[in-house]
């Protein structure tokens, strides 16, 4: 028989909480059992800190409540850890607290923010080959089997899962994400935890609670089995959805009501979510009506993606397709390792305005000039544009007309400002693009500043220039 203070309800070994404001609150319930009959026994706890020994929350007495339970809050716990919780049974008030009787404790508790992961197959991580990425203290998983633990690749593996219906077919590897939160934690300098829900192969409409919706509700389920607040979601996904077109017309609006169904079922409103533009994918389909249809949905969910940082709030985009592939789909480790980190630096700048050049440049407008040039403007340039001189039939762009294809004889850069010549003067609507496809040609500018591709967008319509 188990005798003093028993902890009955509060956070797991390795859990990291949520801090609101640089603290959070820690709720303790349990039972308590001595030797004999006692009426003056009385449950206390403190927070104590691993590294040192330190009391970060000093002793207190939790509420004896009937029948040999007990209750307490431990408010206002900083952010930061690693904490331990103790409790201990005082079975007399006259006795010095360090000779009390034992009681249950819970190791590796942290205070920081939590970051839920969603998507498909590069959001659960399958990323391959050697990389240096090892656990570290202070960012946690909470893994499939409903534990908190150490985060360690893969995120997404299965053993003990809880819930099958975001099980992979087979292994996963390695995670953008804990790079990204490795970057988190050293600059906030508290934990950062991490709730995996993304499933490969995913459609949005798994996540859309207005369509099938099960991995939606699979996910606020693990949510809310864990925690009532979140900081964040980092969702990579897309891929999928490029398979029909019907599916790439209408993904941004769909994307629009699971962002609005999240932050309403969370109660957070303003609900930051962290994207990533669709990278790319190399195969041969074999048909070429169908290889036609693929090439325009992919390029139809980027610029979908693109839109959805610019009419609704607190969306936010990394691009990616300069990351490396380790197969016909799916990012390499080391793209992993540095698409955590754009991500990272992304949240650093919008979500705790540390002032870091972590926004990549976006196309702002099109117009075609009085000199019969046509001119792109982007933003956030850090710095310039950077293209690496190549010749202008290496670029990525593209631009149409009512007739057809309109071949580019020149380019010139002007700071966050891109100028084509044109081998003719466009007919009818005219229309630009960067990065097409499945598998976009070319190279994508970068800014110097931020050393961050453009984002891609297609079939912006070019309009007059007026002065």
């Amino acid at each position: 028989m188990n005798i003093g203070a028993i902890i009955t309800q509060g956070p797991q070994p390795w859990q990291i909480i949520q801090q609101v404001e640089g603290k959070a609150n820690i709720s303790l319930k349990g039972t308590y059992d001595v030797h004999a009959h006692c009426e003056e026994a009385r449950v206390w706890a403190r927070v104590v800190l691993e590294d040192t020994f330190e009391n970060v929350i000093r002793w207190q007495e939790a509420t004896k409540m009937q029948d040999g339970e007990w209750e307490i809050i431990l408010k206002e716990v900083p952010a930061g850890g690693l904490y331990r919780i103790e409790t201990c049974l005082k079975e007399n008030i006259g006795n010095p607290i360090e000779w009390a009787m034992r009681g249950d404790m819970i190791h590796h508790v942290g205070i920081g923010d939590l970051f839920v992961i969603a998507g498909q197959s590069n959001s659960a991580g399958y990323g391959k080959g050697p990389v240096f990425d090892p656990p570290e203290l202070g960012i946690h998983l909470l893994r499939n089997s409903g534990q908190w633990d150490l985060a360690s690749h893969p995120f997404n593996e299965s053993t003990h899962t809880l819930h099958s219906i975001n099980r992979e077919g087979a292994n996963p590897g390695h995670s953008p994400y804990l790079s990204f939160a490795k970057r988190l934690k050293r600059d906030l300098a508290y934990p950062i935890g991490l709730i995996q829900t993304a499933l490969g192969g995913s459609l949005l409409s798994a996540w859309n609670p207005e369509e099938e919706g099960y991995l939606y509700h699979n996910m606020l389920e693990v949510i809310q089995s864990t925690t009532d607040k979140i900081k964040g979601v980092l969702w990579y996904q897309g891929c999928t959805d490029t398979d029909t077109l019907d599916l790439a017309h209408s993904y941004l609006e769909r994307f629009k009501t699971m962002v609005q169904a999240l932050r309403k079922d969370l109660n957070q409103p303003e609900l930051p979510i962290l994207t990533v533009q669709l990278n790319r994918v190399v195969n041969n389909l074999g048909n070429e009506t169908a290889q036609n249809h693929s090439d325009e949905g992919w390029s139809m969910v980027r610029e979908a993606q693109r839109q959805a940082t610019m009419i609704i709030d607190n969306v936010y985009i990394i691009p990616s397709i300069d990351s490396t592939l380790s197969d016909a789909i799916h990012n390499a480790s080391p793209a992993n390792m540095v698409l955590g980190e754009r991500t990272a630096r992304l949240a650093l700048e919008q979500l705790y305005d540390k002032g870091i050049e972590g926004t990549p440049p976006n196309l702002q407008s099109a117009s075609l000039l009085d000199t019969g040039c046509i001119e792109l403007t982007f933003a956030p340039v850090y710095e310039r544009l950077e293209s690496f001189d190549v010749a202008v039939s290496d670029l990525a762009f593209q631009i149409e007309d009512s007739i057809g294809k309109i071949e580019l004889a020149s380019y010139q850069l002007l700071g966050n400002r891109i100028q084509f010549k044109m081998s003719r003067k466009p007919e009818g609507d005219c229309y630009v693009s960067c990065g097409q496809g499945r598998f976009p040609r070319g190279v994508v500018p970068i800014d110097r500043g931020g050393q961050l591709p453009l984002l891609l967008f297609n079939k912006v319509k070019v309009n007059l220039y007026n002065k």
